[in-house]
């Protein structure tokens, strides 16, 4: 059986204190933490845990199979259809180069954008309840979701970072 959850939305003025905030929670064990800021900030990705986005796999994946997929087309159409042109052979790898050039771009470029979508995880048909519209304007903001049971704990760790507003998501739904 699940515990019933809830969420924590906490605003903070400075940088320092929404990091640390942020690793207080993640040493608590508490593992769904959302940040909001007003631009990105590197110090929080790296409380967070975020390492290197794994989208570079998607292209290069996208960008193999492009030129796979390239070769393999001229070569099955030169063989299907061999027209023989001034006694060259039939299968010249020099010439079918342009051809899987520019399906190594396509596929790379639209595995790379299935790749972003996919880490976005959008759409994300989940509604963001809970948002302090000043994240938008110059603060910070960490909200976490917790069990009931759990809920106190969280509450006493973004407290103790000095927070300029916290407010609770009876709901649990402001997490995506």
């Amino acid at each position: 059986m699940n515990a019933a959850r809830q969420g924590l939305m906490a605003s903070f003025d400075y940088l320092d204190s929404t990091v640390e905030a942020i690793r207080a929670l993640r040493r608590g064990g508490f593992d769904e933490i959302t940040a909001f800021t007003p631009f990105p900030e590197h110090e929080i990705e790296h409380a967070l845990g975020y390492g290197r986005s794994p989208v570079r796999l998607f292209t290069l994946i996208g960008g193999l199979t492009g030129a796979a997929t390239g070769f393999a087309f001229t070569i099955f159409t030169s063989m299907d259809w061999p027209l023989v042109t001034g006694g060259k052979p039939i299968l010249s790898i020099p010439t079918y180069v342009v051809i899987a050039f520019e399906l190594t771009i396509l596929f790379g470029v639209f595995a790379t954008v299935i790749g972003v979508l996919w880490n976005m995880r959008i759409p994300d048909l989940k509604t963001h309840v809970v948002y302090d519209p000043a994240c938008s304007a110059g603060r910070f903001g960490v909200y976490v979701t917790a069990s009931d049971d759990r809920l106190g704990e969280a509450r006493e760790i973004l407290e103790s970072s000095g927070p300029a507003l916290l407010k609770e998501d009876p709901e649990g739904s402001g997490h995506g």
